[in-house]
């Protein structure tokens, strides 16, 4: 019966996602003269899915903007192999992305700046049981959930109807009336302006409304109405 090596026993194998081959290769390195051991190189989000499945490694790092989608890659590896951990990898500091990393199930999320010696190490400590969030994005990731608990979205009625807005959905809105454009939206929420456009739609379209100053007209009238309410129950 072979003997296996105690030092390849512990051996931490990883599934490297980058479509960026001069990136990838020097993340490569990094991991690899630290003791991790690469057992697969892609470079799209399917084939990375289709790899995990194939290799099972304990750890899938995975870029962000993958061709294909990196966050939906890591979404159905979380749902396949629910054991393996999931770092994801980015060179943006959106707090779209960190959010929906999480919400995929990633368990870490790395930026490209993170120097070659650091790297293996917070690999490792995801393994432990530790977080990979650059520091000033754990504050901007406190922040939201905090200010999420203390937003309150009125109820909106028509027709007789009610209609959930999301607390996105809504912050969008009241910018909007604000009169913000849709880049200064995108930049006070952190979300790209892809995404301010998409919920603006969405709003629409629940609220029943043709375009924007509808919506916009139906909330303020909204709150009106919630105004009128609370006085009459204060009275």
């Amino acid at each position: 019966m072979a003997v296996m090596d105690p030092n390849k026993a512990s051996e931490l194998t990883m599934l490297l996602a980058e479509h960026h081959v001069p990136t990838r290769t020097g993340v490569r390195l990094a991991l690899e003269s630290d003791g991790l051991r690469v057992v697969a190189e892609v470079a799209t989000a399917g084939d990375a899915v289709s790899a995990a499945l194939r290799f099972r490694p304990d750890v899938c790092l995975l870029a962000v903007q993958l061709p294909g989608d990196g966050i939906e890659a890591a979404k159905q590896i979380r749902d396949a192999l629910p054991e393996t951990k999931i770092v994801m990898l980015t060179a943006s500091e959106r707090n779209e992305d960190l959010f929906a990393s999480l919400r995929a199930g990633a368990d870490g999320y790395l930026l490209k700046s993170t120097s070659s010696g650091r790297l293996p190490h917070a690999i490792r400590g995801v393994v432990s049981g530790e977080a990979a969030i650059p520091r000033q994005m754990t504050a901007r990731l406190i922040r939201e959930y905090r200010d999420r608990g203390r937003r309150r979205v009125p109820a909106l009625v028509v027709e007789g109807h009610a209609v959930e807005l999301t607390v996105r959905e809504f912050e969008v809105l009241e910018r909007l009336r604000k009169h913000e454009r849709t880049a200064e939206i995108a930049a006070h929420l952190g979300i790209s302006e892809i995404t301010v456009r998409r919920h603006v739609s969405t709003t629409v379209r629940k609220l029943g409304t043709s375009n924007r100053r509808s919506a916009i007209e139906l909330l303020e009238h909204a709150e009106q109405s919630a105004l009128g309410i609370e006085t009459s129950a204060a009275a």
